[in-house]
């Protein structure tokens, strides 16, 4: 699933926010100050920032402006205690795609999340069906043939973003970045093992992962 980078600088919230997102299948990263976020923005890629605005160096505004600024166009969710009328406005402003309110609820915030990520890629659609693959976006949810399709996380995360893209050749670099992200220490084999492994799953399912020699992979119909 896409790559999510929360800036807080509250240990705990992070620390819940990463479990929630990790649980319903993301791969995060976290940051606290706003300079940090800069940083990881710079040489990451992400699908969207969740972005608090009181953050100990770089107000959040400041980390927004100087993100748009610089041409950044990643999706940020503003998640912030401040509930001022005019901080929205300043915040949505500055080029905040979506504002949510602490405390919140995490099925608010998961359901924001993807209607942000849904909005970015351009697709509206509650669900994107491949031969017999059905990817239901409103729970994260995979089916084949109408039965839930239980994948672990590096396994949901390579075939979200190659379904997203159905049709489309997704570079294996820019899937591996998603998957994997900048800092881990995975083996350069690392990703052709769960294509292959999604490939069993999908082999009667209509739908099949496509090699192109020498950019990436494609998902398409059988």
């Amino acid at each position: 699933m896409s790559r999510v980078l929360i800036v807080e600088d509250d240990a705990a919230l992070a620390r819940g926010l990463v479990a929630l997102l990790e649980q319903s299948g993301y791969d995060v990263e976290a940051v606290a100050t706003g300079h940090a976020a800069l940083a990881h923005q710079a040489v990451g890629t992400y699908a969207a920032i969740v972005l608090d605005l009181g953050l100990p160096d770089l107000s959040g505004f400041e980390v927004l402006k100087q993100l748009r600024t610089g041409g950044g166009r990643c999706p940020v969710l503003i998640l912030t205690a401040r509930s001022a009328v005019d901080d929205r406005v300043r915040g949505l402003d500055l080029g905040a795609d979506d504002y949510l309110l602490k405390p919140f609820e995490p099925p608010e915030f998961l359901a924001r999340l993807r209607a942000l990520l849904r909005r970015a890629h351009g697709d509206p659609s509650p669900s994107i069906t491949v031969g017999r693959l059905t990817f239901e976006r409103s729970n994260g949810a995979f089916r084949l043939d109408n039965e839930l399709l239980e994948l672990p996380r590096r396994e949901r995360a390579v075939l979200e973003e190659l379904v997203i893209r159905a049709g489309t050749i997704v570079l294996r670099e820019k899937l591996a970045d998603m998957v994997f992200g900048l800092d881990e220490d995975v083996g350069p084999n690392a990703l052709e093992v769960y294509i292959g492994r999604l490939r069993k799953r999908l082999a009667s399912g209509g739908a099949q992962i496509r090699t192109v020699r020498g950019l990436g992979y494609m998902l398409e119909r059988a």
